[in-house]
């Protein structure tokens, strides 16, 4: 029987969700247990990818994409894979039939992290985040309706709004990282070395506008979702407003983050305004 080592595969992809982002774990515990699992399954998945290329520069990077690569089309054909991860999300993908091109997507834009440094054009910069971030909303979301096609259609748009404006405000968070250390300038027709006022506003003004078709979209999310989805939209309003009030030289020159305190006080004002049909 396969069913202990699916648990245990289960168990790790909830592990690496808690260990690397506490405020989508968070987030995600808010979602409905029938959809909970496949969630972790996803990002468990997302986030390996990101680590790869982001995280392990001793190593040959390149390599060992390539390698989670196969391993993840392997784990597609095979329906297993002995990679726990891979083994999670082979079980989503196969629930929910999720579309192979947003997973090609995807891995385009983490191989374009390992070579790209700049992104030049507005269209170059559209391309990353549809495959960093737009797909991963859209696969979300093929979970949240339950593979309903009509309903998915529906949502699509705000789904990849949602998405965008959750890595645009993690540009913004990691801009010192990013240069510094990964040498990659994400914006176009920005100078980041000499951030200013002026272009701080243009990219929150941006961001703002994808939250804003973002959140009609939440609006008419099934009720399993609703809740998960929505804290964590007020978890990245809550940091967009406070890089908003930011000084540029100070985002510049230091990572701002959201306290675990205040992420608890957004989640209970979140409860009662889900509760009382306040969104």
């Amino acid at each position: 029987m396969k069913t202990i080592f699916d648990n245990v595969s289960y168990q790790c992809s909830r592990a690496v969700t808690k260990n690397y982002s506490t405020s989508f774990s968070l987030a995600t515990k808010m979602l409905a247990p029938s959809i909970r699992q496949d969630i972790y399954n996803i990002y468990g998945f997302v986030r390996l990818a990101d680590e790869i290329v982001d995280t392990f520069h001793e190593y040959n990077k390149e390599e060992l994409l390539t390698s989670f690569e196969n391993s993840l089309f392997k784990a597609i054909q095979d329906k297993i894979s002995l990679n726990p991860i891979l083994n999670s999300f082979q079980h989503t993908y196969h629930m929910y039939n999720l579309d192979i091109n947003h997973i090609n997507s995807f891995l385009k834009s983490m191989k374009m992290d390992l070579h790209k440094e700049n992104y030049l054009t507005s269209m170059e910069y559209k391309e990353y985040i549809y495959g960093s971030a737009d797909v991963v909303g859209l696969m979300c979301l093929k979970v949240f309706v339950n593979g309903n096609h009509s309903k998915f259609e529906e949502l699509k748009d705000a789904a990849m709004s949602l998405g965008s404006a959750f890595q645009k405000v993690n540009f913004l968070r990691d801009l010192k990282t990013d240069l510094k250390d990964l040498k990659r300038s994400y914006f176009p027709n920005a100078d980041f070395n000499n951030l200013n006022e002026e272009t701080k506003k243009i990219i929150i003004e941006e961001i703002e506008n994808d939250f804003r078709k973002g959140y009609e979209g939440i609006l008419n999310l099934p009720v399993e979702a609703k809740f998960g989805v929505y804290t964590a939209y007020r978890y990245y309003k809550k940091l967009l407003q406070k890089l908003k009030s930011t000084p540029s030289v100070d985002i510049m020159n230091t990572r701002i983050r959201i306290p675990n305190y205040t992420k608890l006080e957004l989640l209970a004002r979140c409860y009662v305004r889900h509760q009382l049909n306040f969104m």
